[in-house]
């Protein structure tokens, strides 16, 4: 989805400048009609970012199949380091 942000922000930059060098109105509410919906778009996608974030058994680190840390065979109960 912020692809799909990016694009619309692009787009509306573009809106912005043609409507700029015509002096057109209807450019400039293209303009705004686009930011808006990227804007909106951007909204949902940080709210169900953060929606995901909150599930239980999730990793939180942000790597794919990364479950924290892990134990050593060294320092596994029962291993001789300690005695």
């Amino acid at each position: 989805m912020l692809v799909v942000t990016l694009a619309l922000a692009a787009v509306g930059f573009a809106l912005l400048v043609v409507a700029l060098m015509t002096g057109s109105v209807v450019w400039a509410w293209g303009c705004i009609v686009v930011c808006v919906a990227g804007a909106v778009l951007l909204l949902v996608s940080a709210l169900a970012g953060k929606k995901a974030a909150a599930v239980p058994g999730q990793p939180t680190s942000g790597v794919p199949g990364d479950r924290g840390p892990t134990r050593d065979a060294d320092t596994a109960p029962g291993s001789d380091e300690g005695d």
